[in-house]
């Protein structure tokens, strides 16, 4: 019986390809200065969830069949007359990856459900915050092919933000894009 543990394909990619290629193009000293992926934190909010308390059971329902790990309904953290929204009503749900999970996601996203989108033409270099961080808005959850599309009662977007160890958006960015993120005007070297 071999104890060989198990290293999703991306993770093996960040070690082999990612790590030489940012420590040639930033100049790093050291291996522990180049930037990682931490986490992935997708959240979706629930348009409808106050007057329909299913609609966030399904949302949590579908954000764990297309990440593989439970989540997690959110609350509204005050009351708002216009929206007849008071404070601790759930209103959307969440989940992190970390680790495996997550590379395992960021693999599934880039390889099944990115090319799904329609008239995809890759996504925007814009949505860095400053920080090294990105996030990516997806209109329809029906990309992800974990999902069944006769079950799907309603049509709903999420955000998908990868959380990086990057001190600039161009350290991130070319982080994402050795990892296989398909920029808009990636350069094909």
């Amino acid at each position: 019986m071999s104890t060989t543990k198990y290293t999703p394909r991306l993770a093996d990619k960040y070690k082999k390809d990612v790590v030489p290629a940012l420590m040639k193009r930033f100049a790093y000293k050291s291996v522990m200065q180049v930037p990682q992926l931490e986490k992935i934190c997708l959240n979706r909010g629930v348009n409808g969830a106050v007057n329909d308390k299913k609609l966030v059971d399904i949302a949590v329902e579908e954000l764990a069949t297309i990440t593989g790990q439970k989540a997690v309904s959110t609350t509204s953290k005050k009351d708002i007359s216009n929206f007849k929204l008071r404070k601790g009503v759930p209103i959307g749900a969440r989940v992190t990856l970390r680790g495996v999970k997550m590379y395992e996601f960021l693999d599934r996203l880039i390889a099944a459900a990115l090319p799904r989108v329609r008239d995809f033409k890759g996504i925007s270099e814009k949505a860095f915050d400053g920080r090294g961080n990105y996030t990516l808005g997806v209109t329809e959850q029906i990309i992800f092919p974990e999902i069944d599309i006769d079950k799907v009662n309603k049509i709903t977007g999420m955000d998908i933000t990868f959380v990086t160890s990057a001190a600039t958006n161009e350290e991130a960015y070319e982080l994402l894009k050795e990892l296989g993120m398909p920029f808009k005007n990636a350069k094909k070297d």
